[in-house]
């Protein structure tokens, strides 16, 4: 790709903005939105605490919890290999030279454009793709570094002990399940910018598709509902 080129058509910059406000702006948009209720990641917050207060007030082992961290560990080494693999297949495109991007750009369904766009549109996939990456990488740290605070644990028998290990397990805990989630609503948006190969029309569609599908999953699905009332269950029990 050259130095100079011809300026992006108005209708790919429009479109690229549209998903890089939806792409950066869902998760922050989502909590702002729920105000504490109506999320799944909110109800998730408060039904993680829970189960922090309930595995400190167990007398037996707590070898369960950790099998439990550790299948969480397991998903989330999957979804960073899957992702490594499809970042490779993307970048082995868009640096595999001239023929990879003329193979790519006479299929039928891509929109003709000059070479350097459909560069900076396989870049985004990669670009996608590479933060997710990352998210899972950190949320695998974050899960260890609550595995080894969960063996450094005291057996509390003070109420009010009990209650400020449970407080911090949880603000370790919370953070790396909510980084591993990313991770998993990267794939969303990178399916989405794959769409721009097809033009900016099914890029602005395909993005507010998965936008709109991540909001409802979050907030209006059968697990979102149940998780719901979980914690209410939960509200009512520590009342």
């Amino acid at each position: 790709m050259t130095l100079l080129q011809p300026p992006l058509p108005w209708t790919d910059v429009a479109a690229l903005a549209v998903f890089v406000v939806l792409w950066l702006g869902y998760e922050p948009l989502v909590k702002r939105l729920s105000r504490g209720r109506g999320a799944l990641s909110r109800d998730m917050d408060v039904v993680r605490a829970g189960w922090m207060r309930t595995m400190l007030e167990r007398a037996d082992t707590r070898l369960l919890d950790a099998n439990l961290m550790g299948h969480t560990i397991n998903s989330a080494s999957f979804f960073a290999s899957a992702n490594l693999i499809l970042i490779a297949a993307a970048a082995g495109a868009l640096f595999g030279g001239t023929d990879a991007i003329s193979s790519l750009a006479s299929l039928d369904i891509t929109e003709p454009a000059p070479q350097w766009l459909f560069e900076l549109k396989l870049a985004l996939v990669v670009l996608t793709l590479a933060r997710g990456l990352l998210d899972f990488i950190w949320a695998i740290r974050q899960m260890n570094y609550w595995l080894a605070a969960t063996g450094a644990t005291p057996e509390a028998r003070e109420p009010a002990e009990r209650a400020r290990w449970a407080e911090a397990l949880t603000a370790l805990l919370n953070p790396a399940l909510t980084s591993f989630s990313a991770g998993v609503r990267a794939y969303y948006f990178a399916l989405a910018a794959s769409a721009w190969l097809l033009g900016p029309l099914p890029f602005v569609l395909a993005t507010a598709a998965a936008t709109l599908l991540l909001a409802w999953r979050s907030s209006k699905s059968r697990a979102a509902l149940a998780l719901r009332n979980v914690r209410s269950l939960l509200d009512e029990k520590n009342i």
